[in-house]
């Protein structure tokens, strides 16, 4: 069985860490806890003994416990060791090497991967303090999930800087106590995002893709050991860590990156490409005439990355995904998707307007192949990555 180490910080996000610890714990993995002073000010260490079925730990200076090194014990005994939430504070610590309570004596005594979800208000995250120390722990080999965009509980303010949820740190913590790389040595391009289609130098044609799903099964892919590109549209979330990130705008520009990251064993298309562009970009705004009467807009369409992908003559990829965002009939069209582009496998989801798929952190899918559909339940977008990736991997070993 594998065990983590979660050190609980200072932060109203603490409560949180208690769905992680029942998850981690109904997923098979041991966890034992450490608490830091200001993280009992919000949850009591009674709840996570219960939750964890093993002792808490909170004082650096316990008699029973150091008198056998246990901040040593404590550090080496897990495989893994995860700060949840990381506060501002915390990172501070663990980047300068100070040990003045249990958490940072422990962080500091271990030998083990170390996994951060930050969270803190979003100023004290754009810090330059803090971006400092982030990024000489990123150099020291620590691991980070989130934090994401959000309105913060404690201040009502809305920004970077609230935690990962339960979900999204479990999937990290699994990628990270996994032996088994099922991706290892491959070549993974991933496509992102919407693509921007310029009318003029002011105005475009998008969609409300987020790209949050195509940035979660990079980061997966990464995670299951893969050499992994992404080539992403127009977003406002952060490029994923351990990935190759190539910024584009419009279709064509994507399709030239991709095909200029060539060759690929597998292609999952998970943007949100335009079908259609102005057939020219005025060099100058458009203005209204006073006539009241709307400019005629000439469409012509866009290039067909999944089906340049899937129908390459010399560089196709062993496995090619696409994705097929539908408002009505969604298996049935992405059935047809699948024939008309000629790959492996479509991703489809329903994204009408009263489902807050686009944009939103959950999404329902259903995995569309010539021989089946698979229909899963409603997750977190970072669980329908990692399950995506998992299952491409058994893909390609029965086709091996």
């Amino acid at each position: 069985m594998k065990r983590i180490l979660l050190i609980v910080g200072g932060g109203i996000a603490a409560y949180k860490c208690l769905e992680l610890v029942r998850r981690a714990r109904d997923r098979g993995i041991a966890v034992r806890c450490v608490m830091t002073d200001a993280a009992q000010q919000f949850v009591t260490p009674l709840s996570f003994a219960s939750l964890s079925a093993d002792t808490v730990y909170t004082d650096l200076f316990s008699l029973n416990e150091e008198s056998e090194i246990g901040h040593i014990r404590l550090s080496r005994e897990a495989d893994l060791v995860v700060v949840a939430p990381a506060t501002a504070d915390l990172l501070a610590k663990l980047a300068n090497g100070i040990a003045d309570n249990l958490a940072g004596a422990v962080l500091l005594a271990t030998d083990k991967p170390v996994l951060v979800a930050p969270a803190m208000n979003p100023r004290m995250w754009s810090h330059p303090a803090t971006r400092r120390n982030v990024e000489r722990l990123r150099d020291d080999g620590l691991r980070f999930v989130g934090p994401n965009r959000g309105e913060m509980a404690e201040s009502g303010e809305a920004g970077e800087g609230r935690m990962a949820e339960p979900a999204e740190i479990l999937a990290a913590i699994e990628a990270m106590l996994s032996a088994d790389k099922p991706l290892a040595g491959k070549r993974v391009i991933v496509t992102s995002g919407p693509t921007h289609e310029p009318i003029d130098p002011v105005r475009y044609l998008a969609n409300r893709s987020s790209g949050k799903q195509g940035h979660a099964i990079a980061a997966a892919a990464a995670a299951a050991g893969a050499q992994v590109t992404l080539v992403s549209g127009p977003v406002s979330i952060p490029d994923p860590q351990g990935v190759t990130t190539i910024h584009v705008e419009t279709a064509r520009e994507m399709l030239a990156a991709v095909e200029e990251t060539l060759p690929a064993d597998i292609a999952i298309c998970a943007a949100a490409v335009a079908d259609w562009r102005p057939d020219s970009e005025g060099a100058q705004k458009m203005k209204k005439e006073g006539n009241k009467q709307a400019p005629e807009l000439s469409l012509v369409e866009n290039p067909d990355i999944l089906r340049t992908l899937a129908q390459h003559h010399t560089l196709r990829p062993t496995l090619v995904v696409g994705f097929a965002a539908e408002t009505e009939t969604v298996v049935d069209h992405a059935r047809a998707k699948l024939e008309r582009k000629g790959c492996d496998l479509i991703v489809a989801n329903d994204v009408s307007h009263a489902t807050g798929i686009m944009g939103g952190d959950h999404n329902t899918v259903h995995l569309v192949s010539p021989a089946d559909v698979e229909s899963w339940e409603d997750m977190p977008k970072t669980e329908v990555a990692a399950r995506l990736v998992a299952r491409i991997a058994e893909i390609l070993k029965a086709h091996r």
